[in-house]
């Protein structure tokens, strides 16, 4: 996949069994639980990141689109980001039960941790020079979308191994509100994994 020193040959995931964890136990869940989850899919990860988004309809419609599209986990900051509420729940249509919201103090650390095994990012902005559907969304993934408004955060941006754009036919509408760039992308990595 490019520049980053982790070679595609090294993508891949040697867990062993499958796990039915879910997002039924409540409320949002802890860096730990992420990590056990990981531990036990016998699959490649598909991770939802969002950085600071703060609208419950947003994060309620991410979620409803990560379930739909089998995310393993929707990971936020704690601070500066819409937690599991009422509307959430509601506008998730079910999603908040099926997908884990894990909350994490430092998302750049998490983002760290993360690399070590070997999952990539893919950080989506409309700065980038590739589109969405010319990377490899296929192994070990975790998808990076920014808040409402002002996108991924400087640091959180320099974490991703890859940046991306959504090709955009109109140029009176300079970007999609981030839950609809959320289901774009997820569902570009859902067509490339059905295939691979």
């Amino acid at each position: 996949m490019g520049r980053n020193p982790r070679s595609k040959g090294q993508r891949t995931h040697t867990h062993t069994r499958s796990v039915p964890l879910s997002g039924r136990e409540g409320g949002a869940k802890s860096e730990d639980y992420l990590f056990d989850l990981l531990d036990k899919l016998d699959r490649a990860p598909l991770l939802l990141l969002l950085d600071e988004v703060q609208d419950p309809h947003n994060l309620g419609a991410c979620m409803r689109s990560a379930a739909a599209a089998g995310v393993d986990a929707v990971i936020t900051p704690k601070d500066r980001s819409v937690g599991l509420t009422d509307v959430v729940r509601r506008v998730s249509c079910g999603g908040t039960e099926e997908v884990p919201l894990i909350q994490v103090t430092n998302l750049a650390r998490v983002i760290d941790q993360l690399k070590e095994t070997n999952i990539w990012f893919v950080g989506t902005t409309d700065k980038a020079t590739q589109s969405i559907y010319e990377l490899d969304l296929t192994g070990p993934l975790a998808i990076v979308m920014g808040a409402e408004g002002k996108g991924m955060r400087r640091l959180t941006q320099e974490k991703c191994d890859f940046q991306a754009m959504i090709p955009m036919s109109s140029t009176a509408v300079p970007c999609l509100n981030v839950s609809v760039a959320t289901g774009v992308c997820l569902f570009e990595a859902v067509r490339q994994r059905g295939k691979s």
